[in-house]
């Protein structure tokens, strides 16, 4: 069932019809009145279709406005069809906190099971062993060590080959 607004506006616009009509009317209070307000809104459409009416577009605007549309559209359309973006700015960086963090355990766990102020066990017996002339006649053994840097070079001259004594543990 319309509302009286509804049934107002489809009597304004002539759409009422029938019994439909003749009921409306009778519920009117004052139908002269009533009829002078329908005069009145008809002449306010005409000058208002008149007045405000869509003008017709030059062929510059109407293509300017076809491609403004079209933006608009493809705007909309990405817009809604946007895919959902998982490395966000927030997860990279706890990301990069947590690999920080673990790259960190494995160094001092790496660094505990290894003390580098410890000498090796090789360098003892390298810097102790000396070339048998009765061996290597023309052999020669220079050895440079930095004790800053923990290096230790041996050079060796003239040796066909490694005595047994020389091998490491």
């Amino acid at each position: 069932m319309k509302t009286f607004e509804e049934k107002w506006t489809a009597w304004l616009d002539d759409q009422l019809r029938g019994r439909e009509l003749s009921d409306f009317e009778a519920s009117l209070a004052d139908k002269a009145t009533a009829q002078a307000e329908k005069a009145d809104a008809k002449k306010l459409r005409e000058v208002l279709k008149r007045e405000l009416g869509a003008y017709a577009l030059t062929n510059e605007e109407f293509f300017s406005h076809q491609l403004r549309e079209r933006i608009v559209q493809e705007n909309r359309d990405s817009s809604e069809s946007r895919p959902v973006v998982w490395w966000t700015i927030p997860r990279l960086l706890w990301a990069g906190a947590a690999s920080l963090a673990v790259f960190l355990i494995f160094t001092v766990a790496v660094m505990r099971e290894k003390n580098p102020a410890e000498e090796s066990q090789y360098l003892t017996q390298i810097l102790n062993a000396r070339v048998d002339p009765v061996v290597s006649p023309n052999a020669s053994v220079s050895i440079f060590e930095l004790k800053q840097d923990r290096v230790t070079v041996l050079w060796t001259e003239g040796l066909q080959s490694l005595p047994a004594d020389y091998a490491a543990k």
